[in-house]
């Protein structure tokens, strides 16, 4: 999604809001997380006082695995983001600002970017996930396979 902000930039307008879908091509190749629904972002590009800023809210959902059992979960993702915009940078990088060239702002790299920062290191099905069995590989959530006991036995 190409957002034109150039009459956000020269003041003819004060506020620009947007909605639509983004990064929908490539929501199946976000590593470890599966966004079979669009991602939905809504927000608003304002012009206060020469400062040009973005605030949006990204939501969907996606699949994932749980690290300890590896059961399939669904999650639900709802951010909200702020960005300062600037046309150009007359030092080079900083990560503090969005550099919109020729006035455009790309929603799908913003937006990437934002969610992928957001989404969890460690994902659980549950607090107390038990995880798999280091013997035999069974869930042990849904069984007590007896490899423990057996283990403590060998072992004394």
């Amino acid at each position: 999604m190409i957002i034109d902000i150039g009459r956000v930039y020269e003041g003819i307008t004060d506020e620009l809001p947007f909605s639509g879908e983004v990064f929908g091509d490539i929501r199946d190749g976000i590593k470890g997380y599966d966004f079979f629904r669009p991602v939905l972002v809504e927000g608003l590009v304002r012009n206060r006082a020469g400062v040009v800023t973005l605030d949006y809210s990204a939501k969907s959902t996606y699949r994932t695995q749980c690290d300890r059992c590896l059961r399939e979960l669904e999650r639900e993702l709802s951010c909200s983001f702020e960005h300062v915009l600037v046309r150009h940078l007359a030092n080079g990088d900083n990560d503090e600002y969005i550099v919109t060239e020729n006035d455009r702002l790309d929603m799908d790299d913003v937006a990437l970017n934002d969610v992928l920062l957001e989404m969890p290191t460690k994902t659980l099905c549950s607090e107390d996930c038990r995880g798999l069995c280091p013997v035999c590989g069974a869930d042990l959530n849904t069984t007590d396979c007896g490899c423990a006991e057996n283990s403590l036995t060998v072992s004394e």
